[in-house]
């Protein structure tokens, strides 16, 4: 059955599996940017949290990262273990246990400043064009999010 170039179910027609192709597309770039900085992917966008403000609650980082603790744990140990962060209870709330950077974790941010522009440079664009890409991005995450929450 050869189907219409139009036919809304035709997998070359699909917005989620252009994002999903997308997202594997981009994660090959990524690897090895991340891997000659000692990060997996969620590595780094922990790293990204921290960078922008160091002593968070790991509550608060799993909430930025849609993530539980029960993925954020073996994460934090993983970094924890690798020299880039702390984590210890806050002495104001015993309930909350606050992650902090090591110097190590802290200088690593230098290191992966070129990140961002290789990731552009990958793409054939500008930081600029990268940019306004995320927030299109941002608004249909958001939005379908929103659909989902009346669902």
């Amino acid at each position: 059955m050869t189907a219409d170039r139009n036919d809304p179910l035709l997998l070359s027609n699909q917005a989620c599996f252009a994002l999903y192709s997308a997202n594997l597309a981009m994660t090959r770039v990524y690897r090895p940017l991340l891997e000659s900085l000692g990060l997996t992917y969620p590595q780094y966008l922990m790293m990204l949290l921290l960078w922008e403000e160091d002593g968070q609650s790991m509550k608060a980082l799993g909430e930025r990262l849609g993530l539980d603790s029960g993925t954020l744990t073996p994460l934090l140990k993983r970094m924890e273990g690798q020299g880039l962060v702390t984590r210890a209870r806050d002495p104001q709330d015993e309930r909350l246990v606050r992650i902090r950077l090591t110097p190590e974790g802290a200088a690593l941010r230098g290191k992966a400043a070129c990140v961002p522009t290789h990731i552009a440079a990958a793409a054939g664009c500008s930081v600029e064009e990268l940019s306004a890409l995320r927030e299109v991005l941002l608004k249909l995450r958001d939005d379908l999010n929103r659909a989902a929450d009346h669902n």
